[in-house]
């Protein structure tokens, strides 16, 4: 129990307290007045359109300007295929290619990617027709839950063109050699090193990859 004397007037902590008080009320009172203004239905829409191609397909959609590439795939077009996992590009569920590079879908904004061509999951193949990476996950039984395998087929997908290029990795022998590169497990697990599976399926991973990159 505070001992100070009433008589003395307010304690520097109460002095505190009420001048922290003061100080927000005017930038309240004031956001208050501006909300009253400008009702709802008559603020600016913060909008812009976008033209994403994907799939071959062009999508016009018109979005915020900080909507995620992930969100409008997933909430826009309807491609689910393409899993929210991490939401800060730690995981790889969301990959996808865009001009044939993989990325983060959760940390691309989707106003970035205007025009360029991008391929998600549903686009890599389709049942009647599967991509010899799809053919080979299965055969070699490569995914368990499969809530990670999109972005495993569109990272592997990716992987297998830049070996071809002769683009190094951190475990590739001879950064100074010219060619192709060849995909064995070092390769494949470094390379793939973005894409996490939760159940574990490194091995049949790897062996799937393996597979297509020696056909």
């Amino acid at each position: 129990m505070s001992s100070q004397d009433p008589s003395a007037g307010p304690s520097r902590r109460h002095f505190l307290q009420s001048a922290g008080v003061l100080a927000g009320t005017p930038l309240v009172g004031a956001a208050a007045a501006r909300a009253a203004d400008v009702p709802p239905e008559e603020a600016p829409a913060i909008a812009r359109a976008v033209a994403l191609r994907v799939n071959g397909e062009i999508h016009t959609l018109r979005i915020e300007p900080r909507t995620t590439l992930l969100d409008a795939l997933r909430d826009e077009l309807g491609l689910t295929g393409t899993k929210r996992g991490c939401d800060r590009g730690q995981c790889g569920a969301c990959t996808v290619l865009v001009a044939g590079r993989r990325i983060n879908a959760c940390l691309a904004l989707a106003c970035a990617h205007d025009g360029d061509e991008i391929t998600t999951i549903e686009g890599l193949g389709t049942p009647e027709h599967l991509h010899p990476l799809q053919a080979a996950f299965i055969e070699t039984d490569a995914f368990q839950c499969g809530y990670c395998t999109p972005g495993q087929l569109c990272s592997a997908r990716a992987l297998l063109d830049e070996a071809r290029r002769g683009d190094c990795s951190a475990a590739t022998a001879d950064v100074r050699a010219v060619g192709p590169v060849v995909l064995d497990d070092a390769e494949i697990r470094e390379r793939m090193s973005g894409n996490l599976c939760r159940c574990g399926a490194y091995p049949n991973i790897v062996a799937a990859i393996r597979k297509v990159a020696s056909a």
